[in-house]
């Protein structure tokens, strides 16, 4: 017996040290998210519109990720200026994950376009009221305080976009210093030497040099100096730094996919992240923020690609390219990649297919007045799709000739509060975008997309494409730092 005894010590022992790592791995997990959850800042939900896009049925998601310049929490001993300043925007990409989680696309947004900002809140609880004609960045600026403004932005982007942005990731100064300390460093290529001169134009001297000419290995306040440089580099423009900014984006995925998600990896990085980011409710916790992140693992760096929205001069400012852009957002609400693939895994896309609301009955119209457009220079398109509108219960207002007949996509414009009607309408238009005005009422201004076959009405493509050219410009996620790289607003 007392043999018997020692034989099972061993075993009991094994046992013990089992239930007692299995204690500490568990209770190292709850500090770990306990930690992560302690760092993660969440804005309000107040300030986001009641007036969005319907959230999408395939399964994809778009997440705003805004750079921050704000001053606060220690970021103007790397950014510089006055810590009681206002929080501005420095750079803004809409991310699109498509619903067959393997492809994904990255859409910067210029912060001198000139868009429209819709009503956002304010510190004292009062609304704005529309701003035409102005440009992006003046979003994140709205109410003057010096976090900024992140709820006005994804407003704004909504509007811009017709897609609804299931998450919004701000990034300031100290987070993104931070994350390129923890990889050990992100690869970045210089087509020329640059001076201190180059990123503070305002110096008298050139000063000494930041980097030599060539490729190299860049973190910290290095790193945040390169992405924010803009003079003495190509033609200085904010267009030639967005496509550093991306370079710099796919250099840094790239080497945390080489590096590999361990759990040595993971601690300093997602501890790195979450006490600089601000992000909301939606993303307000470790658990949250953990698994949307390994959503994400299966998007190979091919498959990642990252592109500007159209874009033309105008004046000292930018324009958005119509109907290109509009054409973009079609595209990727009914995830279709910008060659032009389906990438929906087999799901449903909301833009590729009618709405609960517009198949169940021929009558889901009734009570909604809409005007239609010809936007092409194809005759008596507009009364074709005024037929199927008023055969499925809209009320016709009149028919005509847009302004120009260059339209490529179909537009759907609505007024304030029309919202909810004019995804009604859209939904017979699929792959149409959706538009707010400050002008009552709904338009739809058809494209060459609109394209109704013989015995029906206002059957449309299912397929909304990107314009040709996107695709040949776009930027790889395992694209070398010095591949096709362009310093300028040029080719």
């Amino acid at each position: 017996m007392p043999g018997r005894r020692r034989r099972h010590r061993p075993l009991r022992l094994a046992l013990a040290l089992t239930a007692s790592l299995a204690v500490l791995v568990a209770a190292g997990a709850g500090w770990l998210y306990l930690h992560l959850s302690g760092s993660i800042h969440t804005f309000s939900a107040d300030g986001i519109s009641g007036d969005r896009p319907a959230a999408g049925s395939s399964g994809g998601q778009n997440v705003l990720v805004i750079g921050s310049d704000a001053r606060t929490g220690g970021n103007s001993s790397l950014g510089g200026g006055n810590k009681n300043d206002i929080g501005r925007s420095d750079t803004t990409l809409l991310l699109h994950i498509y619903a067959d989680q393997k492809h994904a696309v990255a859409v910067s947004i210029p912060r001198d376009s000139l868009v429209t900002v819709p009503p956002c809140k304010l510190p004292d609880g009062t609304w704005t009221t529309t701003r035409q004609n102005t440009m992006f960045n003046a979003a994140y600026s709205v109410g003057s305080t010096a976090k900024g403004n992140p709820a006005c932005t994804q407003n704004t982007v909504e509007t811009l976009t017709g897609l609804r942005v299931d998450h919004t990731v701000v990034v300031d100064f100290k987070g993104f210093s931070s994350l390129t300390d923890v990889v050990g460093g992100v690869r970045v290529c210089l087509p020329q030497d640059v001076y201190e001169g180059d990123l503070n134009p305002h110096r008298t001297t050139r000063g000494k040099i930041l980097f030599k000419k060539g490729e190299q290995t860049v973190s910290g306040e290095r790193a945040l100096d390169y992405v924010r440089i803009r003079h003495g580099i190509g033609d200085g423009s904010d267009i030639g730094r967005i496509k550093r900014q991306q370079a710099f984006m796919a250099s840094l995925l790239k080497k945390i996919r080489e590096d590999g998600l361990t759990p040595t990896k993971l601690l300093p990085l997602a501890d790195a992240a979450t006490k600089s980011m601000t992000v909301d409710p939606g993303l307000g916790s470790a658990d949250k923020l953990i698994s949307f992140a390994m959503s994400l693992k299966g998007i190979d760096l091919h498959n990642l690609q990252f592109v500007t929205v159209p874009w033309r001069y105008e004046g000292a400012r930018v324009a958005l390219v119509q109907p290109d852009a509009d054409q973009l957002w079609a595209a990727l609400k009914a995830d279709r990649t910008l060659d032009g693939k389906d990438a929906s895994g087999g799901r449903t896309s909301a833009a590729a297919s009618p709405s609960p609301a517009a198949s169940s009955s021929p009558s889901s119209g009734s009570g909604i007045a809409v005007a239609v457009y010809n936007g092409t220079t194809t005759t008596g398109l507009a009364d074709t799709a005024a037929t199927a509108l008023k055969e499925d219960g809209f009320t016709v207002t009149g028919t005509a000739n847009a302004a120009s007949q260059d339209r490529t996509a179909t537009v759907v414009e609505y007024g304030p509060g029309e919202r909810a009607q004019a995804e009604t309408v859209a939904a017979r238009f699929p792959g149409a975008a959706l538009t707010s005005t400050t002008t009552a009422g709904i338009d739809v201004v058809l494209g060459t997309d609109y394209a109704p076959s013989a015995g029906q009405g206002s059957t449309a493509s299912p397929s909304p494409t990107a314009p040709a050219d996107l695709a040949k410009d776009a930027r790889s996620g395992a694209a070398s730092p010095c591949e096709d790289l362009s310093y300028g607003s040029g080719a």
